[in-house]
């Protein structure tokens, strides 16, 4: 939903709602980590909207450790076009990696005018990746998050 633009609808006690960029309403840690969305209290989701799709293929791609329901240790959506030579649209967002879902304005400018090859795919995922820094245990999920970008973004372009 992320790499949608989807917004979230959100209802008060007192009837009145508002919307939030499916990108704002996951809060940052800070100083409230236990607070872990812009929800007041009293409100509730009553309908995530969608704008018009996108030009160029969607897909997603969920990497876990066993075949189950189990939480995403790496997760990518990525929509993209080409005209046949040039990446005409790219939208890059990853699960799994940080404390909400995130949206990769650096992968999207790396792929954007390049030719759709493995190549810019792979540097599509070094851009996204450049400021990563792992915790230890979860250094690994890095590299599988640029490995499973770029492979992500091939089998995109094939189904485009």
């Amino acid at each position: 939903m992320t790499a949608l633009d989807a917004q979230v609808e959100l209802l008060n006690a007192k009837e009145s709602t508002r919307r939030v960029a499916i990108g704002d309403f996951h809060r940052l840690p800070g100083d409230t980590p236990h607070i872990e969305t812009v929800l007041e209290p009293g409100e509730m989701i009553t309908a995530v909207v969608l704008p018009p799709p996108p030009l160029g293929a969607q897909l997603y791609r969920k990497v876990r450790d066993r075949a189950s329901y189990e939480f995403a240790l790496v997760s990518v959506a990525v929509i993209i076009a080409t005209d046949g030579k040039k990446i005409n649209v790219a939208r890059v967002a990853f699960g799994g990696v940080a404390h909400k879902p995130w949206r990769s304005p650096e992968a999207e400018a790396a792929l954007v005018g390049q030719p759709a090859t493995m190549a810019t795919f792979r540097s599509a995922g070094e851009a996204a990746m450049a400021r990563a820094v792992g915790r230890g245990l979860n250094d690994f999920k890095i590299e599988l998050a640029k490995r499973t970008l770029a492979r992500t973004l091939a089998n995109a372009v094939q189904l485009s």
